[in-house]
């Protein structure tokens, strides 16, 4: 309660401009206090002429009030800092997820260290007699752990300091009597020593695969960005030509249009004056004709006799015969001209454009890197492999971590699972293979499949849809005593080749290469294939006896 009363102090004497405890404190006229300085500045750099403001209530005062320090404040602040520095700070304590102080009562400290010999965790101030006394200070004193009871022999209630080589475990000088007598047996400091050498061994061959990966990925990233400036070029490069294709018919359009409309324009004008010709020809003769008619009814014969010759004679006719009626096949033959273009031009591009399509397509296959030449360079892209056995046929036996499948002639005792092959003694990978992967398997017994599979390979029953290499989902290398062969959706391929127990496989998922090697001293291809994968491969193993194996081995 009296930490809580410190805090509420706190709070209470708080500057709420620099959110700190109250210096040289100072109380405006609306009760609200503050740091000299601080309001000072507040005042200072407020904008409003003559006008001055409480920045916590708004209130405002005219003029500028005159401040003088708060002595009664100025001594609870001295009285809270002095409370403060003799009550320990909260984050001294242990919460849930600290390593307490075994020594403390009451509400323990959090432990700055652990002692391996009293197995005890001490606080900084139970921790000093380690630091001052001659028996404490050859204890071995480490980080603050949660763990030291499990450094104590559950059955003899003595601390572990031997290491039996036997079992793999730690036990105390009491358990070489009993359970672990004629067991090799060394200080557990002894077997740090050669186990800490085997870590930075492992340490290393570690880095250096780190760096061998970050090199791969430096390359890949160079692979990418050469693919993405390459590409860019093309499509940069391509869109000018093409613009300068669609630019040049668009040009030949526009001739085309002004030739025709040009054409158009010539006839339409020789039409039309023809027409005017004929028209005036039309009311002239309909005039000389109303003249006769009037002529005609002219009882006057000597009237009608001298006018007669003039109303008779009539002026030059226009020929019909300079009047073509019949269809302007010019713009006909334009017509035709434009569409034997286009069906040629359509047929040039399909032509091309397949040509283009297939250009990309092979671009991409020469973009992946080649295969390796050496068994060195396939252990760059060395995958470990470990099975399913949520798929494993129920006369398999795992082992080896999952590894290794041995068939059996009784089933094991594997729970239902929608994956699990039912029929053929095949099982599949738990791993994922996509880019380029190698892995080797060592094979025993009278026939076994090594085989990569799609994940959506059938599984139920005995249809060849489930059996490695009798579909489209699998491909399959068979090894016997005598030959090798490969099967691919019911083909087979009969191989020739050294035999081997042990066949190296190669994966270039991206490029659709797959690859069988007869490994030995050497390396000697047996079959490779070129397709394309559609989906991610899984690794598969097939036994046709009892008592073949098959296992995925450990690549350095």
């Amino acid at each position: 309660m009296a930490q809580k009363g410190v805090q509420l102090d706190r709070e209470t004497i708080t500057c709420s401009i620099c959110l700190d405890l109250l210096k040289d404190p100072v109380t405006i006229p609306c009760g609200h206090s503050y740091c000299m300085n601080c309001i000072k500045r507040f005042w200072d750099e407020e904008n409003r002429k003559g006008i001055h403001s409480c920045p916590q209530c708004r209130q405002t005062f005219t003029p500028r009030p005159v401040l003088v320090k708060s002595t009664v404040l100025a001594v609870l602040v001295e009285q809270l800092k002095t409370g403060l520095q003799a009550a320990p700070a909260d984050h001294c304590y242990a919460g849930p997820e600290d390593v307490a102080c075994d020594v403390c009562t009451g509400r323990k400290l959090k432990a700055t260290k652990s002692c391996l010999v009293c197995l005890l965790s001490y606080c900084e101030k139970h921790l000093q007699p380690h630091y001052d006394a001659a028996p404490f200070k050859k204890h071995k004193l480490v980080a603050p752990s949660k763990k030291l009871q499990e450094n104590i022999c559950s059955r003899h209630d003595e601390v572990m300091k031997i290491f039996c080589r036997t079992d793999q475990q730690s036990i105390c000088y009491l358990c070489t009597m009993d359970e672990h007598k004629g067991h090799e047996t060394v200080p557990a400091a002894a077997e740090r020593t050669e186990k800490q050498k085997e870590l930075e061994v492992r340490r290393l061959n570690i880095q250096q695969r780190i760096q061998d990966r970050e090199k791969d990925v430096k390359l890949l990233q160079q692979e990418v960005e050469a693919i993405n400036g390459s590409a860019d070029k093309a499509v940069e490069d391509s869109e000018k030509m093409l613009t300068e294709l669609i630019r040049l018919i668009q040009k030949r359009s526009s001739d085309v249009k002004q030739q025709v409309r040009s054409q158009q324009e010539a006839e339409v004008s020789r039409v039309k004056e023809l027409q005017e010709k004929l028209e005036q020809e039309i009311n002239e003769l309909k005039r000389k004709d109303a003249e006769l008619e009037q002529l005609s009814h002219t009882e006057d014969h000597n009237q009608f006799l001298h006018n007669y010759p003039s109303l008779s004679a009539l002026s030059e006719s226009t020929h019909s015969s300079s009047i073509n009626i019949g269809p302007l096949r010019y713009f006909e033959d334009v017509t035709a001209a434009v569409s034997e273009t286009r069906d040629k031009l359509q047929d040039i591009l399909r032509e091309e454009w397949t040509n283009i399509s297939l250009t990309v397509t092979e671009e991409d296959v020469l973009l992946s890197p080649s295969e390796p030449k050496t068994r060195a360079g396939f252990l760059k892209y060395s995958h470990e492999i470990t099975l399913d056995p949520n798929t494993a046929y129920r006369e398999l036996l795992l082992s080896e971590g999952n590894r290794k499948a041995t068939r059996m002639e009784r089933q094991q005792s594997y729970s239902d699972h929608p994956d699990r092959f039912t029929f053929w003694c095949q099982v599949l990978s738990r791993e994922s293979l996509t880019g380029r992967c190698y892995w080797e398997v060592e094979w025993r017994g009278r026939e076994v499949y090594v085989a990569v599979a799609y994940k959506d390979i059938s599984r139920e029953g005995e249809s060849y849809e489930c059996l490695f290499g009798f579909n489209d989902k699998s491909w399959p290398l068979r090894c016997d005593t005598n030959s090798y062969k490969f099967f691919n959706n019911k083909v087979r391929t009969l191989l020739s080749g050294p035999r081997s127990y042990r066949v190296g496989v190669y994966l270039d998922h991206r490029a659709g290469i797959l690859s069988f090697y007869s490994v030995s001293e050497t390396m000697t291809l047996l079959h490779r294939v070129q397709t394309t994968f559609t989906q991610p491969l899984y690794a598969g193993l097939y036994l046709w006896s009892h008592g073949d194996s098959a296992e995925f081995i450990k690549l350095k």
